[in-house]
């Protein structure tokens, strides 16, 4: 039998229309949709369905990315599947903690509504993010402890792609000696900030305080955390974990393969684009690997997990 892990996509896979047909197909996503407009008091099926410029800004973008997230999680365990272990990316995290069963659906809009904009005002200006394709992160590491000015490794994507955060200045001082080391390309990114890196330490610190009247329950499926690579499996770990992971490096390969050596061989990819499936094919092209973006995926999806649905 299949030991299935739900993984969640974090902030860049959004598009408008996102979840539009789970909202017109499910009750149930319906319901999570109309749900997260109530506790954040945001339209929130205007917001992921409806040409705007808002859904690319951080405020903005975070909310609309885990409420789609979980609406099609709740449809999926609508339909009995059931994972081993769940992850998300960066933000997706959210969405993953919500599949453990520690979080609330509403405790979730709450908390990444305040974290979005604690991450667009905390932003500085002159402060950046770059892929690093075509090398591997130990090398990368080493280039980075060399260059002055902060710098650091944000993303820990997949082999041969890496995401470098800091000072716009300090990444483009460390572009040459990466490509020297064997770096194909370092690739700016069009991002708002230097998400994942220690200059937005203020920002989780801030998070401590919406995390405050949050309960978290026990978790009956564990997670593995972007901080650590590692799973979860006690509830007072979650918030000191959550309020890292602002300013902390995404380690999403080492997750990957922590599930993968423990006998995770389905990765189900719940959210808009195919992001995260790409990563785990870099990683491991043995891996099945089912998206759920689209309604029309739904079917696909259970014909595949058949064997495993209650």
């Amino acid at each position: 039998m299949s030991k299935i892990a739900f993984v969640f996509p974090g902030q860049g896979a959004q598009y408008i229309g996102m979840g539009k047909d789970f909202y017109e197909n499910s009750s149930t996503a319906k319901a999570v949709f109309d749900k997260a407009s109530e506790v954040t008091g945001m339209d929130i099926p205007k917001l992921c369905f409806e040409e705007n410029e808002d859904l690319n800004q951080t405020k903005y973008t975070q909310i609309a990315m885990v409420a789609t997230e979980i609406a099609i999680l709740k449809v999926l365990e609508e339909k009995g599947v059931r994972p081993s272990v769940t992850a998300g990316l960066s933000l997706g995290e959210y969405a993953a903690i919500v599949a453990t069963g520690a979080m609330k659906e509403e405790d979730a809009f709450k908390i990444v509504k305040q974290r979005g904009v604690l991450m667009q005002e905390a932003v500085p200006e002159g402060g950046g993010m770059a892929a690093v394709l075509g090398l591997d992160y130990p090398v990368i590491e080493e280039v980075l402890s060399k260059v002055e000015g902060v710098v650091s490794i944000a993303n820990y994507n997949c082999p041969g792609q890496i995401v470098i955060t800091g000072w716009a200045d300090a990444i483009t001082a460390a572009a040459e000696p990466l490509k020297a080391a064997g770096a194909k390309r370092v690739l700016p990114l069009k991002v708002s900030g230097p998400f994942h890196s220690k200059l937005l330490t203020e920002a989780g610190e801030k998070l401590t305080d919406v995390l405050a009247d949050v309960t978290i329950g026990d978790l009956p499926i564990p997670y593995v955390a972007n901080l650590t690579a590692d799973y979860v499996q006690d509830a007072g770990q979650v918030k000191p974990l959550l309020v890292k992971q602002v300013s902390s490096p995404v380690r999403f390969q080492q997750s990957a393969e922590r599930m993968i050596a423990d006998g995770v061989d389905t990765f189900v990819e719940i959210g808009p684009g195919k992001t995260i499936a790409g990563f785990i094919r870099k990683i491991n092209p043995e891996m099945k690997v089912i998206n759920v973006d689209k309604w029309e995926d739904l079917e696909k999806c259970m014909e595949e997990l058949k064997d495993v649905a209650e």
